[in-house]
């Protein structure tokens, strides 16, 4: 089976009970869907930015429950040649964006996002999202 990683905003999403998504992670099963070490600090900074971090402080550890964490290290060297390449473009993208793109591609994941628009700068990546609904009602 397909092994995904999940974007923050998909686990946003995933948080909220919006598109689906808790459906289509379950599905998918928690060896085949993976969060990013990127994702986890975005979900933090989120709960003590939030206004409510006692109602958010846990939402990482509801993702880990359901997906495995996905290290950066083994990536970070495609990452320097991915940032190299968009800047010698003029074509950068979020340094989060990037990071979390560039583990996807490095473990031959695909990356589920609703930023589709800038991630497909990102060299042999493969993406799907989950918050499009098609015509036969479920979540492409």
């Amino acid at each position: 089976m397909t092994k995904y990683l999940l974007d923050t905003d998909i686990w946003v999403s995933y948080l909220k009970n919006q598109h689906s998504i808790q459906e289509k992670v379950t599905s998918c099963g928690p060896d085949n869907c993976f969060v990013s070490e990127i994702s986890i600090a975005e979900l933090l900074f989120g709960a003590h930015n939030s206004g409510n971090y006692e109602r958010h402080k846990e939402d990482h550890l509801k993702v880990l429950s359901v997906a495995k964490l996905l290290r950066i290290v083994e990536s970070l060297d495609l990452y320097g040649k991915e940032k190299a390449r968009l800047r010698s473009e003029g074509n950068l993208i979020a340094e989060f964006d990037l990071l979390i793109a560039t583990s996807a591609v490095f473990h031959g994941y695909t990356l589920v996002t609703n930023n589709t628009k800038h991630m497909t700068r990102i060299e042999n990546i493969r993406l799907e999202n989950w918050t499009l609904v098609g015509d036969n009602g479920f979540v492409n």
